[in-house]
């Protein structure tokens, strides 16, 4: 399986939440909190196994570095939370990265969302929190600067402009040996 979202989608975890006609796009969301729980307490144990309470509480301090608007704080934590995640075949490429925090992010409760197109191209994510929008760039093997760059070179947030939020820039690389954050 190369990606989550349909299994995800057959099970009842994720459900349609609009569909862009033009566009031949579906919006995908948690249908309501006990599913985010659910996945939270079900779904989690698979990914980092026997250290289910240290994730958890990894998770519940993310969740509130990101409340907190402590982007820095929640890298870290988040580069910790994926060194919990067993060994996987495919995880060679920068959309099975993109996935899990897509799924990170929405299992704690964040308006998240991938793929966001720009008059100039697609931020990888786009996280709001009631403060701040984040627009992350992600890299595989690649520097965190690289991934600024492309979010200068091509003015992403200048497609955000009438958010009514300060805009926060944040490069990731992803190291593809240790299968966590590099950068």
């Amino acid at each position: 399986m190369t990606s989550i979202t349909p299994l995800l989608y057959q099970s009842g975890y994720i459900t349609i939440k609009d569909y862009d006609e033009l566009a031949d796009l579906y919006y995908l969301d948690l249908p309501n909190k006990e599913v985010r729980i659910g996945l939270m307490e079900s779904l989690l144990e698979g990914y980092v196994g026997h250290e289910r309470d240290e994730a958890v509480t990894t998770v519940a301090f993310l969740s509130r570095a990101i409340i907190q608007d402590k982007m820095d704080e929640a890298l870290r934590l988040l580069q910790t939370f994926l060194s919990t995640v067993p060994y996987c075949d495919n995880t060679d490429y920068e959309g099975h990265y993109q996935q899990i925090l897509y799924v990170i992010f929405s299992l704690i409760g964040k308006f998240v969302d991938v793929e966001i197109r720009t008059p100039r191209g697609r931020v990888d994510l786009v996280i709001r929190t009631a403060t701040k929008l984040y627009l992350l760039e992600l890299k595989l093997d690649k520097s965190a600067d690289e991934a600024m760059h492309q979010i200068d070179l091509k003015n992403y947030p200048e497609r955000f402009a009438l958010c009514g939020l300060p805009i926060v820039k944040v490069g990731i690389s992803f190291d593809r040996e240790k299968k966590t954050l590099g950068e």
